[in-house]
């Protein structure tokens, strides 16, 4: 697939350039003429001989960057300076603090805030532990919990690596539904150690999120820590993304007039995510699906299959299909990816029914070209922000917590992801709805809200 620029290789260049001729003026050119785009340019110092400019420019990897910043040295008269990485800057020293929410200026304050008074709060809350929800950070604190064995889509970094990625999700609950959340790397990846470790923090958090936990022992840590804990616990690489995809599959069908009890679906991706997808799927009405992993399409008949595939195979493939997956894929109304990069190709999407829908979900590299996939299909989503329709998992967390926290909730429904789903898929309106616009902007100003309520609602008839 064709790489475009991106803010997520974007850099300033601090150069120096002669106040006259065409030096300055030659920057843009050279940088748009290497492939780059220019954002910014800035003279930050001038003097009689020379000029002190910042270079804001988007490349397509840091390889290109390099390849800019050598453009830009080539300039007659031009020295270029210290050039920073955008990126890096945006996360030097973490990107998330702690902070006090009563003001501490004198022993007065010292005295309520922490000790002696302090003591009667932890005296009612042993009394009455349900006062801790009431009296503590608890109720609207979550724990985002990592191993670091799948980080994105880069594989097992480790919990140090993955921190970056916690930090993040941690900035998002805030930023989107007001949450206190906390990164908790764990350093092991032996299930049983990630349960106890997460069942012994459990008391300060009225919430757990998973992240970033390989298949399939995510699978056995999600649903071990349920049976244990008395607060949600969800597991976003799976749920979230789940919840998201039929919001968007939801609206992609009002799209193109289908509907999803009648639709034949392909899902490419039998992992953590893929299962949810197909799980929510069925609870919402789904009939006809084919999944196919790495190994080909998953069958009854299929030697050697896990137990959780044996899951998949006793309820997909109606047809009993041994194929490959160009062969499932002829005539089916939509494909769901969430596995690898350019495995298919547009002449495969051209097989696929009248008005199909694509999601290809991979992520930084989708199963098919969006382009080549968008003239053959009618509706296109990626996990890309750089496309229509992108599939974030940032359009469900913020809400569905905030609506568990709210509902002082002990755990999570397939009820609860449906009302999200639901939600989420309302929150576009018919004079919104098209084929580049099947779910919101994460930015919508009410949507965590939105969804929030659904879950409330829907968790408080759970009870």
């Amino acid at each position: 697939m064709p790489s475009a620029p991106s803010v997520s290789y974007s850099i300033t260049a601090r150069l120096e350039a002669p106040a006259r001729g065409n030096a300055a003026s030659r920057l843009t050119h050279v940088v748009e003429s290497a492939g780059g785009v220019v954002t910014a340019l800035d003279v930050t110092s001038s003097g009689h001989e020379r000029l002190r400019i910042d270079v804001t420019c988007q490349a397509i990897d840091t390889a290109h960057a390099e390849q800019l910043v050598e453009a830009m040295r080539g300039i007659d008269g031009v020295t270029v300076g210290k050039v920073s990485d955008r990126t890096f800057l945006m996360h030097l020293g973490g990107k998330i603090e702690m902070a006090s929410k009563v003001p501490i200026r004198n022993r007065d304050d010292l005295s309520l805030v922490y000790t002696p008074g302090v003591a009667r709060v932890c005296q009612a809350i042993a009394e009455n532990p349900e006062d801790a929800r009431r009296l503590t950070i608890k109720r609207n604190t979550v724990a985002v919990v990592t191993d670091g064995s799948a980080v994105l889509g880069l594989g097992n970094l480790g919990p140090a690596a993955a921190l970056p990625v916690m930090e993040g999700k941690a900035a998002l609950f805030k930023r989107f539904a007001g949450i206190d959340a906390w990164p908790i790397c764990l350093d092991t990846q032996d299930v049983d150690e990630i349960v106890r470790a997460v069942q012994l923090i459990a008391p300060g958090f009225a919430g757990i999120n998973l992240e970033d936990i390989s298949a399939p022992r995510c699978f056995e840590v999600e649903s071990r820590l349920r049976e244990l804990l008395d607060i949600p616990v969800f597991h976003d690489d799976q749920h979230g993304t789940a919840i998201v995809v039929l919001a968007a599959l939801t609206n992609a069908l009002r799209v193109v007039g289908k509907a999803l009890p009648e639709v034949r679906i392909v899902m490419v991706g039998a992992g953590a995510a893929g299962t949810a997808i197909l799980s929510l799927l069925f609870d919402a009405g789904a009939r006809d699906v084919t999944v196919a992993d790495r190994y080909g399409v998953i069958h009854r008949n299929r030697p050697g299959l896990p137990d959780d595939l044996r899951w998949v195979a006793e309820r997909t493939n109606l047809r009993d299909y041994t194929g490959d997956l160009g062969g499932a894929l002829v005539g089916a109304d939509v494909l769901i990816g969430v596995s690898a990069p350019d495995i298919l190709s547009g002449s495969d999407i051209a097989t696929m029914a009248p008005d199909a829908v694509v999601f290809a979900l991979a992520n930084p590299v989708p199963e098919v070209d969006p382009e080549a996939a968008s003239e053959h299909a009618a509706v296109v989503a990626t996990g890309r922000s750089d496309f229509p329709n992108q599939i974030n998992n940032v359009l469900a967390f913020p809400g569905i917590f905030r609506g568990l926290l709210d509902a002082r909730s002990h755990r999570i429904t397939q009820a609860v992801l449906l009302a999200a789903a639901g939600a989420l898929a309302a929150a576009v309106t018919d004079d919104e709805l098209n084929a580049n616009y099947i779910v919101p902007s994460v930015f919508h100003p009410d949507l965590a809200q939105v969804v929030a309520t659904a879950v409330r609602q829907a968790a408080m008839m759970d009870v």
